[in-house]
């Protein structure tokens, strides 16, 4: 969804009504999870997928009707449809989508809501699934305001304090609620998707493999930050557009910086001077990944400094170096995509191993 919106925006902006498509629910081997979203125009302009290919064609059509019709629908696709191999998932899993029509006057909180989402600032969307409160109602929660409404006062208050929850989590859930917001009833259903902030990416070392782990950090929807004392090194033009360069010592740059349980850090300094007092620093803060580059005997010693620093086995555990998979990688660009790969499968709690190599569902449930 956060990849469309710009899109749907200028529409939305423009008057022109759209058909909004988003998964809610999955099952199984389903190739796109909860938020995925695809919007049709009239016209036949398309943005955003919801299946990789699976059922878009029967999604296209279904957005077109509740465009025409002015009413939203819920519908499921997998494999034990009669048609599955026309519009069915023939990977063999299930998605939901609801598909709602968008206009100004039917969702006069969906502009607050681009806006937001475009500037940064969390922002949960809520809307209504199923039950007795009108499909495709839409009630946008930031931390300390709401806009538009789910049909009842008691169901905007219930669903915006569980919304400001999930925000605090970054997560996109489906609720239930009773018609006014009873906690202990489920007639009616919410789907809640989660805006945070992107999380950011903190590469320290600007080298040759920075400007390459910085290119793919940024292409995996990270906010990017390259910091390095050394002026000459850390200029904007040897980075992607859109990278942050900081020039200052890495670990009182890290020390002002504010990291969350999102936050990956990439150490690439490869100088003890450097990388000593910076995983110091990083050890024992929130980070959902820190790794750092060097030989194995560059790892051993870079440990045996953080044990005569004080740092716990509990807070040495959490570091991942040498960084990466083993992917046989040699190139800067190798070496980023083996990066990239380690993060992703410590997000997803991946094996790293071949998937010919492993059996069962190819895609886990997310890990808390």
């Amino acid at each position: 969804m956060r990849e469309i919106l710009p899109a749907l925006d200028r529409w939305y902006t423009a008057g022109v009504p759209f058909g909004l498509a988003v998964v809610v629910a999955v099952s199984r081997s389903a190739p796109r999870g909860p938020g995925a979203a695809m919007a049709v125009r009239p016209g036949d302009e398309v943005v955003g997928s919801v299946s990789g290919g699976c059922v878009e064609g029967a999604v296209f059509e279904l957005a077109q009707e509740v465009v025409a019709s002015g009413e939203s629908r819920l519908e499921t696709f997998g494999y034990s449809d009669e048609d599955a191999f026309a519009v069915g998932l023939t990977c063999g899993g299930e998605i939901t989508l609801l598909v709602r029509p968008v206009t100004p006057e039917s969702d006069p909180a969906f502009g607050a809501l681009a806006t937001a989402v475009a500037a940064g600032e969390p922002v949960t969307m809520a809307t209504v699934v199923d039950g007795p409160a009108p499909r495709g109602a839409m009630l946008a929660v930031w931390p300390d305001s709401v806009a538009g409404t789910l049909g009842t006062a008691g169901l905007d208050v219930a669903v915006s304090a569980d919304a400001r929850g999930e925000l605090a989590l970054g997560a996109s859930v489906l609720r239930h609620y009773g018609p006014h917001g009873e906690r202990r009833e489920d007639a009616v259903t919410v789907f809640l998707q989660s805006f945070a902030p992107p999380p950011r990416m903190l590469v320290f070392g600007a080298i040759d493999y920075a400007a390459s782990v910085a290119r793919i950090g940024d292409f995996l929807g990270y906010r990017v930050t390259v910091c390095d004392a050394r002026p000459v090194f850390a200029t904007p033009k040897r980075f992607p557009e859109g990278v942050e360069v900081v020039v200052d010592w890495p670990h009182r740059y890290l020390a002002g910086t504010d990291t969350d349980e999102r936050t990956v850090i990439c150490v690439l300094t490869h100088d003890p001077k450097f990388d000593a007092p910076l995983l110091e620093e990083a050890l024992r803060r929130p980070a959902a990944y820190i790794g750092a580059m060097g030989s194995r005997r560059t790892h051993d010693e870079r440990r045996k400094r953080l044990v005569e620093a004080g740092l716990t086995e509990a807070e040495l555990s959490r570091l991942r170096s040498p960084l990466g998979l083993d992917l046989g990688a040699r190139t800067p660009e190798e070496v980023a995509v083996s990066v990239a790969a380690e993060i992703v499968a410590l997000r997803w709690g991946g094996s790293g191993a071949p998937l010919t190599e492993t059996s069962g569902a190819i895609h886990q449930p997310a890990t808390a």
